[in-house]
């Protein structure tokens, strides 16, 4: 079972490799960042998607780092950059191929930062944001409240923890609806769903 499972990985790359070498090619410098290179990967894939008979594609790519309980003052702004450079390149990508409509770059993080410094950082929260890009975006926009950033405000609570004003639930089941998922499974997905009237967040045409 373990070799046949190497062989159908061997067989995989050698078709994945072919397809990409026989799609459109990506004229567009990414920039040499670890997710600069893991988007243009992503993006290559897309490009060959007809080779690769494929439909619909996830993609899940990531960068550590925002773990800033040190340092946060020096590491932060260049995830930051790094980030901004990387999906901008990646949405230049998608014009380039034609299909930015179709394709929607999200982040997503299983917790937020402190308002709180622990004197070189900030410690694990709750509240937090986060982007969408896409041609079906209804971008330049802020879906939420934006919290006050203030110690005792309304929003946070012990510790500098900011309380989120739309779930990860409402998050999940906006992307998941734009994807093609049926109202009624949108439940197996984001199984919290039920409890918030605002199902969809109107953020995607």
């Amino acid at each position: 079972a373990f070799a046949d499972v190497q062989q159908r990985a061997i067989e995989m790359g050698d078709m994945v490799d072919t397809a990409m070498e026989n799609s459109q090619p990506i004229t567009f410098p990414f920039d040499e960042s670890r997710l600069g290179i893991q988007l243009q990967t992503v993006a290559r894939l897309i490009s060959a998607r007809d080779e690769l008979q494929m439909k619909r594609q996830i993609f899940f790519v990531g960068m550590g780092g925002f773990d800033t309980h040190d340092n946060q003052n020096e590491t932060q702004p260049g995830l930051f950059a790094d980030l901004s450079r990387s999906i901008s390149d990646f949405n230049a990508a998608m014009q380039e191929l034609g299909v930015a409509e179709s394709v929607t770059t999200f982040t997503a993080s299983e917790f937020g930062r402190t308002l709180t410094s622990n004197g070189d950082g900030t410690d694990h929260g709750w509240g937090g944001i986060q982007l969408v890009t896409g041609g079906a975006v209804q971008g330049r926009r802020l879906y939420g409240d934006y919290p006050e950033l203030s110690m005792g405000g309304p929003d946070e609570v012990s510790g500098g923890r900011l309380i989120p004003t739309l779930s990860a639930d409402q998050y999940v089941a906006t992307l998941s609806k734009w994807f093609g998922v049926a109202d009624e499974n949108l439940g197996q997905i984001a199984p919290n769903i039920g409890n918030f009237d605002e199902k969809n967040l109107g953020f995607l045409i």
